[in-house]
């Protein structure tokens, strides 16, 4: 099982990788405490049974840079391809402003094949694969180094159990003509406005019940407020205050000190 740890060991796999016609790629990353995802490990695998085909990247180390990895993303005749991409995409598109091309997710192309909406990687690999994907670490604190034994068995076999994945819905999409759909319904994934929060537009991710129009204006710049602050700072926006905490702001509207001090949901 290779770790690569340096930028030369992943332009070396990438560009090994650009020889192929697709790569499985995952990520594992820690968003508890920040605003943005911390990329934490990488995992990517090409056709093959060979352990060198599918190897772990630490972009933790000191030696590592990502850019060979955005120069496959950016080479058009190798399939990026990715289970629920867009919490990946995320880490990508703040990090270097870049998506892979082309892109290939496994959970719409099994939306569109009749797996149903939003199935599991785990589901996938047991009616397709026909194995059992370990759980054990699935809330590993990734950070931490040195990793074990069974984190990297277990962070590995997410891409090379995606490799049988792939294979099989990429022939029953050509088989059934509908390989265009998922195109599609891809290409949401890769709007930058899905991924850039306008901290003006923040209060529509907050649910609310309420449609007044002047309880509408605190929220908005309650949200705003948060976002900005959230993001400036690298903490996530609960830390700031929490939404219910907000929607009882936009309502109490409170206009001192002694005011803010009677909500119980800020303290």
């Amino acid at each position: 099982m290779q770790t690569l740890t340096t930028q030369a060991e992943l332009d070396a796999f990438c560009t090994r990788a650009q020889g192929y016609p697709y790569v499985t790629i995952d990520t594992e990353f820690l968003r508890e405490r920040t605003y943005y995802s911390k990329l934490c490990l990488l995992q990517m695998a090409v056709p093959g049974e060979n352990e060198a085909d599918a190897v772990l990247v630490d972009p933790l180390s000191s030696e590592m840079s990502l850019e060979p990895l955005y120069r496959l993303f950016r080479d058009t005749s190798v399939v990026k391809v990715f289970h629920a991409a867009r919490q990946d995409l995320e880490i990508f598109w703040n990090d270097a402003e870049i998506f892979p091309t082309p892109l290939f997710d496994t959970q719409i192309a099994a939306m569109v094949c009749g797996f149903g909406e939003q199935v599991g990687y785990e589901t996938l690999v047991r009616k397709i694969v026909k194995q059992q994907v370990d759980k054990s670490s699935r809330f590993t604190d990734w950070s931490r180094r040195p990793l074990t034994e069974a984190q990297k068995i277990y962070a590995l076999a997410d891409v090379t159990h995606l490799r049988g994945v792939y294979e099989f819905l990429k022939a029953e999409l050509e088989r059934s003509g509908r390989t265009a759909w998922v195109v599609e319904e891809t290409q949401s994934l890769t709007d930058p406005a899905i991924y850039d929060v306008v901290p003006s537009e923040a209060w529509r991710r907050v649910k609310t019940r309420t449609n007044s129009n002047k309880f509408l204006a605190y929220l908005r710049e309650l949200a705003a407020f948060r976002e900005s602050y959230a993001k400036t700072r690298n903490i996530p926006r609960n830390r700031v205050f929490k939404d219910d905490a907000m929607v009882e702001l936009a309502s109490t509207k409170p206009t001192t000190q002694e005011d803010l001090s009677k909500s119980r949901l800020l303290l």
